[in-house]
């Protein structure tokens, strides 16, 4: 698979043929042309940065067959959008299995982490791409039946944000154990920022750690 980072939390997934697709959390500072030729799109959750109306409602427009997944709160509100051609939003629920784009796909998880004094309190679901973990605005670690953390083959990372720090991200990729790991969710981060995240990271998260390049891709062995 092929993995493309765009701005903030956005990520682009791709067959190797070229075939299935799929673009997860297209928010507020997404590049329009992330949505090129993608058939599927998954939202997290509902915050700006995560999602952009007008920008789905021009890919919509641009193809109505384009499917949309999310939570079932966030489904209702696109689906009464004005501008939002083609098939209504498809409402999918912790521990679902479902095909999206050509991939199979779980979502995992159902609440965004706290900031303080339970706010933010809304819905967010992960997303499980065949082996890859978008946990959206959460540290959310899926598990199995067994209790054991679930198989990930990479972990796209929240980097920053007010409701996470950097001991609960080495933290998340330890309990998890992906084979890969890439940063996401890294707008508010200065250079410098990045470069120290990136050095704890590649220090003490125990696994491949590496940064994608805006617009560029890492290929899963």
């Amino acid at each position: 698979m092929r993995l493309t980072k765009y701005a903030h939390a956005c990520v682009r997934i791709d067959s190797p043929e070229g075939e299935r697709s799929v673009l997860i959390d297209p928010g507020c500072w997404t590049e329009p042309k992330a949505f090129d030729g993608v058939r599927a799109v998954l939202y997290t959750h509902a915050h700006a940065d995560h999602l952009d109306p007008d920008l789905l409602a021009a890919a919509r427009a641009a193809d109505p067959e384009l499917e949309v997944y999310t939570h079932p709160e966030l489904a209702a509100e696109l689906a009464a959008h004005p501008a939002l051609a083609g098939p209504a939003p498809t409402a999918v629920r912790t521990g679902e299995s479902f095909e999206a784009g050509g991939f199979a796909v779980r979502a995992v998880g159902g609440r965004h982490a706290q900031v303080i004094d339970d706010h933010p309190d809304c819905a967010n679901l992960g997303y499980l791409v065949e082996g890859v973990y978008h946990p959206g605005d959460s540290l959310h670690v899926p598990r199995g039946h067994d209790g054991r953390a679930e198989d990930v083959r990479a972990l796209l990372l929240p980097a920053s944000g007010p409701w996470l720090s950097l001991r609960e991200a080495i933290e998340m990729v330890r309990a998890l154990r992906p084979e890969r790991a890439f940063p996401i969710h890294d707008a508010n981060l200065s250079p410098i920022g990045a470069e120290n995240f990136d050095g704890w990271l590649e220090g003490e998260s125990a696994t491949r750690y590496a940064r994608i390049a805006l617009g560029e891709s890492a290929v899963l062995d």
